[in-house]
């Protein structure tokens, strides 16, 4: 007998969000006429998606990964997100669509594998097999939140391509560091570039750790990470690391980027979700959904503790939720 296991963050079958939600439909009664049909290969969209130079992408949606909450529209996503190479304010988004140049986009893979590889990234993205479209959460430090319908593929696959060996505890990753293409970095040289990020060989072989390469039926938006981004949904949002150069498999736990910045004071290295556990600042009993700027209860793991919370077993002794 076949039995379907629903997880804890899923709504019931037929409550999921509309299709022309989906579609963003305001957006895209203004560009074209008539309707859009999604079926189960999103890449059929076709060009009428297209936006800002940014390709449709062939995918397979993934209906394992539901939402509570309507999608959050692309135009709060691409305008609303922190990328500090581009400014540390929330009014980026213009800076990086015009300056960030996500193609040709080479990424290294090295450090502790059989298997190491440099390679473009659309390389990478033929190499893993077939991208699919999932449906997440994304819960920010700073108390708000948004939903996404990311494009890509676990960071599973990318594991599987250099083969680490078993002293590989961590993956560390980099942004890029090139203050010519992005003013915010040579305009703000006390922080610490280029912007650095890790997670444990556990949680990257976890199946909800994701890299992304698009959102909303096309290539990822520059402001959102372009060409290839990390999303971690049930971690704050820092962690999720943009604009990605390079993977490195290595045996200490790597220093991220605000860990080193408030000297672990304010933003540690697990940074998952808990609304029982306070910013030094400001209460994470609650978030602000963007779009509806409605006020919710954060849930633990950003509710997606079903799929994580073994990982962090027996580890009370660490900081796990800054």
């Amino acid at each position: 007998m076949l039995i379907k296991s629903i997880p804890n963050w899923a709504i019931k079958e037929g409550q999921e969000t509309p299709e022309a939600i989906y579609l963003n439909r305001r957006s895209l009664i203004k560009g074209f006429a008539g309707a859009l049909a999604v079926g189960s290969v999103g890449g059929n969209i076709g060009g009428a998606l297209a936006q800002a130079g940014r390709a449709p992408m062939d995918f397979t949606h993934n209906d394992a990964f539901v939402l509570d909450r309507e999608l959050t529209p692309e135009d709060v996503n691409i305008r609303y997100n922190n990328f500090y190479e581009f400014g540390s304010h929330k009014r980026i988004s213009d800076n990086a669509e015009r300056n960030l140049k996500p193609r040709p986009w080479q990424i290294e893979i090295d450090g502790l594998v059989n298997k190491p590889l440099t390679l473009d990234v659309d390389e990478l993205i033929g190499r893993v097999g077939g991208l699919e479209e999932r449906l997440y959460r994304h819960r920010c430090v700073e108390a708000w939140s948004m939903t996404v319908p990311w494009i890509g593929f676990p960071v599973q696959k990318l594991v599987d391509l250099v083969d680490p060996l078993g002293s590989a505890k961590y993956l560390r990753m980099e942004t890029f560091n090139d203050g010519e293409m992005a003013d915010g970095i040579g305009s703000q040289p006390w922080y610490p570039w280029p912007y650095v990020e890790g997670i444990t060989m556990a949680e990257a072989s976890n199946d909800l750790a994701f890299l992304v390469v698009g959102a909303y039926g096309k290539q990822v938006a520059n402001s959102m990470g372009a060409p290839i981004r990390l999303h971690l949904p049930w971690k704050y949002g820092f962690k999720s690391i943009k604009s990605i150069v390079k993977f490195s498999f290595v045996e200490e736990r790597p220093v991220s980027y605000w860990e080193e910045i408030s000297k672990g004071r304010e933003y540690g290295f697990w940074a998952n979700v808990n609304p029982e556990v306070p910013h030094k600042r400001w209460s994470q009993a609650n978030e602000t959904v963007l779009h509806t700027q409605e006020r919710v209860p954060t849930l633990l793991y950003n509710g997606y503790g079903e799929q994580v919370a073994h990982l962090y077993a027996g580890m009370e002794d660490q900081d796990l939720f800054v």
